[in-house]
């Protein structure tokens, strides 16, 4: 039975180990222990079957004009687990954490096809362009606190751990 629980001390290497096989590389490994050796304000989880750490996600800081809320990046679950429902408890608990905390915003560049389904949506739409050159379906936003959010707009700015 997979448990959805917060990063422990001691999950750094199997964190290491989800998002390499993952992602076919280290950048993304990489820019996790960058952001929790500098970041104390990331919400970081871990997907659990048993005692194997499976999947993870973690959110970082993220600012808007006159906001500031999270980015979800990265998020990567074993290739021989993936389809199995993990990546979606994981960001469904990611999200419903930051709405507990108050958190107004979380932006995403991801599959245009995936994140819809949790609310993210172009985050053009909001007037909030990614400091990357990146095609608009894929640099998403979902609005957590709508008044907070109401006229913020510009580009997005990640942690610097993140490019």
């Amino acid at each position: 039975m997979i448990e959805i629980r917060d990063e422990a001390l001691g999950d750094e290497e199997a964190i290491r180990r989800v998002n390499e096989e993952a992602f076919g590389q280290p950048d993304e490994a990489r820019i996790v222990d960058a952001l929790r050796a500098h970041c104390p304000d990331l919400l970081s989880l871990v997907a659990v079957d048993g005692e194997e750490v499976v999947g993870h996600i973690l959110f970082s800081p993220a600012s808007l004009e006159r906001a500031r809320g999270m980015g979800l990046a990265p998020m990567s679950v074993l290739p021989g687990r993936q389809r199995d429902g993990i990546g979606s408890r994981l960001v469904e608990e990611g999200l419903r954490r930051l709405r507990e905390r108050g958190c107004p915003f979380v932006i995403v560049l991801g599959h245009a096809e995936y994140y819809p389904r949790f609310g993210f949506e172009p985050a053009s739409a909001h007037g909030v362009r990614c400091k990357w050159d990146v095609p608009d379906e894929v640099f998403m936003i979902l609005v957590l606190d709508a008044p907070v959010m109401e006229g913020v707009s510009g580009v997005a700015h990640y942690r610097g751990e993140l490019g």
